[in-house]
C-alpha cells in the first residue's frame, strides 16, 4: 500500500509536538513551584509536596497529551523507549519508528529552548537547573535501577491494558496517574526520565551531559523486560481475550 506522507508527516510532527508540550510544562511548572523568586517555593516548606505538586501538573499535562486529536493520531508515544517497544510488537514500522525518535528528541529539545528563552532567569537558577535528569544522592547504581523498574512498571501497565478494548480506554488515566506518583515519590532517585528524548532535551540546553547513557539505556532496558514479560503471559494463556 502507497504511504501517504503528508498523513505521515502530520504524525511525526504530533509526536514533537507532544513532547515539546510536556517539556514546556515541566520546565515551567517546577520553575513556578521551585523558582526562590516565586512566592510558591516560600510558602511550601515540604519538598514532597513540591514534588506532588510538579507531578500532578504534569500527569495532567500528560492526560491532554494522551487524549488529544493530535495525541490520538500519533498514538502519542512521545518517548523513544516506548517507540522502539511499539517497532519490537508490529505496531509501526521501521520507517515511523525512526522519524518517530527523530522529532521526539526534536520537540522536546525545542519545547526547552523556547522556555530558556522566555525564563532563563528561571531555568538558569540551581534550584529549576534546566529540570535536568540526573543521579540523585543515592548515586548511578540506584537511580539506574530505579529508572529500569518505573520503564519496566510503565509499559507493563500500558501493554496489559491494552489486551482489552474495555480497559484500554483507561490506559491514558492510569498512565498519567503512575507519572504522578513516579515525580513525587521516584524523582529523588534519579530525577524520574523514562525518556532518553526528555533527558536530551534538557541536557541539550544545560550542557549537562552527567550519567546520560543511564537515561538511554535504563528505560530502553526497563520497557523491553516488560514488552518480555507481555510476550510470555500471551504465549502461555491463549489470546481468546485479547480485543474483546
Amino acid at each position: 500500500m502507497e504511504r501517504n506522507w503528508k498523513t505521515e508527516v502530520l504524525k511525526y510532527l504530533d509526536e514533537a509536538r507532544g513532547l515539546g508540550i510536556f517539556m514546556i510544562s515541566a520546565a515551567f511548572f517546577d520553575a513556578l513551584v521551585n523558582y526562590p523568586g516565586l512566592p510558591f517555593r516560600h510558602m511550601i516548606s515540604s519538598d514532597l509536596l513540591r514534588r506532588f505538586l510538579v507531578g500532578l501538573t504534569m500527569g495532567l499535562t500528560a492526560l491532554y497529551i494522551f487524549t488529544s486529536k493530535f495525541g490520538v493520531k500519533s498514538g502519542a508515544y512521545i518517548n523513544p523507549a516506548v517507540t522502539f517497544v511499539r517497532y519490537r510488537l508490529g505496531d509501526i514500522n521501521k520507517t515511523d519508528a525512526i522519524f518517530y525518535t527523530v522529532f521526539q528528541f526534536a520537540g522536546g529539545s525545542i519545547g526547552m529552548f523556547l522556555v530558556c528563552f522566555l525564563f532563563p532567569k528561571w531555568m538558569l537558577d540551581p534550584n529549576v537547573n534546566y529540570i535536568i535528569t540526573v543521579p540523585g544522592k543515592a548515586g548511578t547504581i540506584m537511580a539506574f535501577l530505579m529508572e529500569f523498574l518505573i520503564s519496566f512498571l510503565l509499559i507493563v501497565v500500558v501493554l496489559f491494558m491494552g489486551i482489552r478494548r474495555a480497559w484500554n480506554k483507561y490506559t491514558p488515566y492510569v498512565v498519567s496517574f503512575l507519572i504522578m506518583l513516579f515525580i513525587t515519590f521516584e524523582s529523588p532517585f534519579s530525577g524520574m526520565s523514562m525518556n532518553p528524548a526528555r533527558t536530551f532535551s534538557s541536557a541539550i540546553v544545560s550542557g549537562e551531559w552527567k550519567s546520560f547513557w543511564l537515561y538511554c539505556t535504563a528505560p530502553v532496558m526497563g520497557m523491553i523486560a516488560g514488552e518480555y514479560l507481555y510476550r510470555k503471559w500471551k504465549n502461555i494463556f491463549q489470546p481468546k481475550m485479547y480485543r474483546k
